[in-house]
């Protein structure tokens, strides 16, 4: 699985990282969201898909086989 964080939709609400903080890191100066890797480790897909779901702004894309 894949994950990806579109920058120019991320509002720095940063429920992804609350959700998935090994899949999430958050920028320190304005709090956007951004993957800490493109390929999401096996044990963090559900919580990684849990967070895209979670988005208001649905800037989190996720792809892949689960």
């Amino acid at each position: 699985m894949k994950v990806r964080v579109d920058p120019e939709r991320c509002q720095g609400h940063t429920l992804c990282a609350m959700v998935a903080p090994e899949v999430f890191r958050l920028d320190e100066v304005d709090g956007h969201s951004s993957a800490v890797h493109e390929d999401v480790p096996a044990d963090q897909e559900e919580t990684a898909s849990e967070a895209a779901h979670s988005c208001p702004e649905r800037a989190i894309t996720v792809w892949g086989d689960r």
